[in-house]
C-alpha cells in the first residue's frame, strides 16, 4: 500500500485546510528507522501566481526552537556538567533580584513554573540583551513559583541569555555548530539567501510594515536580531524530522545527540497542579494538538506560525506538520481544529 492510501484519512484533512485554514503545508511522519510518508500540500501563499509548496520549503519554526534549538542545547550542557538546572536563576542572571523570585531555578523556565508572565511587547521599547534582561527579570511576577504553569516565552528568552554565557558564543552559532556535527540540514537562525528564497511567507506585519519571508514572525525575537531562546529557528519538514528520529532514538535507549538517561529527564512531566510541561516539552493529553490517539508517553510541541511536532516512543512514531496559517494574518485560527483531527487520523492510519 502506498504512503497515499495508507494516510488517506490524514491527507483529506490536510488538503480540506489549504485557503482555509493555512496556503500550504509540509508533513513527514516516520519511525525511528525511517520516513513513512512526506507529502506537501498548497501554495506557500495566499497569491493568486504563488509557486506550490515542496518538501523544500522553508518555514519559520516559532516556538519549535524552544524544543528543537534551547532545550537541546539545555540537555547537551547538563550532561556535560555545564549547567545545573537546579541552579537559582539568580546565580546566571544578575538582574534577577528579589525575594519574590528567590527560589526560581532554571529548570523553572523550562518548565513555564517562575511565575513570569506569558507574553509582553518588549520590542516596543527594547532592542538588546541588557534591555531585554533587565525589563524580563524586573518584572512583578504573575504567581507564586511553582505553585502552576504559564506558558511563557519571557523564560526561555532569558535561556537563551544564560546559554550565550555557558557556551560563550550566540545562540545561533552554537546550535549551527551542532547541526553541522549531526547532519541535520536546512534548519538554522537568520536563514541566508539561499535558504530565504525557499521560505513560506508569514504575515503582512503593520509594525514592520511589509510581508515576513525569511525573517522572524515573532517581534521580541525580531528586536533581538532574529535569535532568541524562544523562536527564530527557520526549518524544512526534513530537518526537523531528522531530529524527530534522534530524540525517539534517545527515548527508545539509543545514544543520540543525548544519553537516553538525559532525555528521560527532560520529558519526565512536572509534578506543578494541572501542568502537562515536562523541561522544555509538553506531554500528551486529549485535548491538546496531538489529538486522543497517542500514548501518555507522547511528547511535542507546537509553534505560533502553525507548527508542530509530536514524538510518541511507545508507538515508535514521529509526525511534523510545517504550515504557514499566520499567511497573511494570525486572525486564522482554524488549524487548531485541523490539528488533533490530524494527528488521529494518522495514528488510526498506524494502527490498521
Amino acid at each position: 500500500m502506498s504512503p497515499q492510501d495508507r494516510f488517506s484519512a490524514a491527507r483529506r484533512v490536510l488538503r480540506e485546510g489549504v485557503t482555509r485554514a493555512y496556503p500550504g503545508a509540509v508533513v513527514e511522519v516516520g519511525r525511528r528507522d525511517g520516513i513513512l510518508w512526506e507529502e506537501a500540500f498548497g501554495v506557500v501563499s495566499e497569491d493568486m501566481q504563488a509557486r506550490p509548496t515542496t518538501l523544500d520549503t522553508v518555514f519559520d519554526l516559532a516556538s519549535l526552537t524552544k524544543v528543537l534549538s534551547t532545550t537541546v542545547l539545555i540537555m547537551i550542557a547538563t550532561e556535560r556538567s555545564r549547567l545545573d538546572l537546579d541552579a537559582a536563576a539568580a546565580e546566571r542572571l544578575r538582574e534577577w533580584k528579589g525575594h519574590d523570585r528567590e527560589t526560581v531555578t532554571l529548570a523553572d523556565f523550562l518548565a513555564h513554573t517562575s511565575g513570569l508572565t506569558a507574553h509582553l511587547p518588549f520590542f516596543r521599547d527594547h532592542g538588546s540583551r541588557a534591555e531585554f534582561e533587565w525589563a524580563i527579570s524586573r518584572l512583578a511576577l504573575e504567581y507564586a513559583p511553582r505553585t502552576k504553569s504559564v506558558y511563557s516565552d519571557l523564560g526561555f528568552i532569558l535561556l537563551g541569555f544564560v546559554l550565550e554565557d555557558i557556551l560563550g558564543d550566540t545562540v545561533d552559532r552554537s546550535f549551527s555548530r551542532l547541526a553541522t556535527a549531526r547532519f541535520w540540514p536546512d534548519i538554522r537562525f537568520r536563514p541566508d539567501l539561499g535558504m530565504r528564497r525557499r521560505c513560506a511567507p508569514t504575515e503582512v506585519d503593520p509594525w514592520r510594515g511589509r510581508r515576513l519571508v525569511g525573517e522572524v514572525h515573532d517581534e521580541n525575537a525580531w528586536a533581538l536580531g532574529g535569535v532568541a531562546g524562544h523562536a527564530g529557528l527557520f526549518g524544512t519538514a526534513t530537518a526537523v524530522g531528522r531530529i524527530a528520529r534522534e530524540v525517539l532514538g534517545a527515548l527508545q535507549g539509543e545514544d543520540t545527540f543525548v544519553r537516553p538517561s538525559t532525555m528521560r529527564a527532560f520529558v519526565l512531566r512536572t509534578t506543578i497542579p494541572h501542568s502537562t510541561r515536562a523541561l522544555g516539552w509538553d506531554t500528551m493529553q486529549p485535548t491538546s494538538s496531538c489529538g486522543t490517539r497517542m500514548s501518555a508517553k507522547a511528547i511535542g510541541h507546537t509553534g505560533f506560525t502553525g507548527t508542530s511536532l509530536w514524538i510518541d516512543p511507545s508507538a515508535d512514531v514521529y509526525v511534523v506538520l510545517l504550515t504557514n496559517r499566520v499567511c497573511p494574518t494570525r486572525a486564522n485560527n482554524q488549524l487548531l481544529a485541523i490539528r488533533p483531527a490530524f494527528h488521529d487520523a494518522v495514528l488510526t492510519a498506524l494502527e490498521s
